[in-house]
């Protein structure tokens, strides 16, 4: 599935990590999904949601998302990118299509370099702070934007416009534990294809309410959402085949 896209040329300061391209990110492979085995064929069976509508996740108290992201496709066929420190962090965490890539502690370097070594096209590189480097959930900050490679093989801030609409199969899961993002599962937040959807996007979902992208899931993959319910509630869903909108 395709979207229109908006891109902005991130701004490169002197020194820049970019180098000349040894190609461009169209020729980059394929970004595969995670999981390679078998993903069981799911009907739509249909099934009721929980009756109160789940209403949108607050993370306004976390620490705010690394910025000032630049970097791309170098010579050397790596996408290298630097961002600012946020106040009050310990440690990053970089992301690409919701895959753990790296860990940046903070000990005061004035650079802090993300180094993807093997770069698909298309990826969405994500990073956040940490108030602490134990990974615990609320030592976690705000997941930032989506970043992407662009025509000129630079990376730029990339996201779902608001209002699209997008038709896919909605299951459901109750499990207690982290999302892989690294927050405490609960309502409101779901399991998507990263490589599609960025964690941070949130959208509609009829019978369900607000969703936040914060997980993903082995047969989670293409036009497939799981939302989050609790204990019976989350066999009741069923699979339903829906049109989300995103905010």
């Amino acid at each position: 599935m395709r979207f229109a896209r908006i891109l902005a040329l991130a701004a490169f300061a002197a020194g820049s990590v970019l180098v000349a391209p040894a190609a461009s990110a169209a020729a980059l492979p394929a970004c595969q999904h995670f999981y390679q085995g078998t993903i069981p064929d799911r009907p739509v069976t249909g099934g009721h949601g929980p009756g109160t509508l789940v209403g949108a996740v607050n993370v306004g108290n976390r620490l705010p998302a690394p910025g000032s992201v630049a970097g791309g496709l170098g010579a050397d066929g790596k996408v290298t990118f630097t961002f600012a420190r946020v106040a009050g962090a310990k440690a990053y965490r970089a992301f690409r299509n919701g895959q753990a890539l790296q860990w940046i502690s903070d000990w005061g370097q004035p650079t802090l370099t993300v180094t993807d070594a093997s770069p698909c096209q298309d990826a969405n590189y994500q990073l956040y702070a940490m108030t602490a480097e134990d990974n615990s959930p609320g030592s976690l900050g705000q997941i930032s934007t989506a970043y992407r490679l662009d025509g000129a093989s630079r990376l730029a801030p990339y996201r779902i416009p608001a209002g699209t609409t997008l038709n896919y199969r909605v299951t459901s899961y109750n499990d207690v534990a982290q999302t892989a993002l690294g927050y405490s599962a609960g309502s409101g937040f779901c399991a998507v294809d990263a490589r599609i959807i960025p964690w941070g996007t949130r959208f509609s979902v009829p019978g369900y309410g607000e969703c936040y992208a914060a997980d993903i899931g082995s047969w989670i993959k293409d036009d497939i959402v799981d939302v989050w319910l609790p204990g019976s509630q989350a066999d009741a869903w069923g699979i339903q085949r829906l049109t989300l909108t995103v905010r």
